[in-house]
């Protein structure tokens, strides 16, 4: 899938349009998940900004294996939360997850797959690309 570059309000100075985010292979981000529906701003894609402090770039596949890693630290997310129109996730959904996140399930053993060319080149912060490649679903 393409990314349609998006106009963010007060995004870059006065306004103007943010340049084209990129993913950890330099290319232009893809698409993660529009269902469920992903991604810090709700587009789909795991983009970034300085608002999101959590770093939500990186795109995985869930299993249960991670599902159940996150919910013992905290963070459930497989449990469906209606109100915030979350269906809960399940192995095999992808989702942009935090990288600091993912860093720690991956120092756990529970690390979940990686979709590269659907995650950030900010995830590289937190993650190195060596250990996201050893993860990738989608290397050729």
């Amino acid at each position: 899938m393409q990314r349609i570059p998006m106009l963010r309000e007060g995004a870059g100075k006065g306004g103007g349009r943010r340049k084209e985010p990129k993913n950890v292979l330099g290319d232009r981000l893809e698409v993660c998940s529009l269902s469920p529906m992903t991604g810090f701003f709700r587009d789909g894609c795991c983009d970034t900004s300085r608002e999101d402090i959590g770093s939500h770039t990186v795109c995985v596949v869930m299993t249960l294996g991670f599902l159940e890693f996150s919910k013992s630290c905290g963070n459930d997310l497989s449990t469906p939360v209606p109100e915030f129109g979350f269906p809960g996730l399940k192995p095999g959904d992808r989702w942009c997850l935090c990288a600091p996140r993912w860093q720690e399930a991956l120092q756990a053993g529970r690390a979940p797959r990686v979709v590269l060319r659907a995650t950030h080149e900010g995830a590289l912060s937190y993650c190195s690309l060596a250990d996201l490649k050893r993860f990738a679903v989608d290397l050729d």
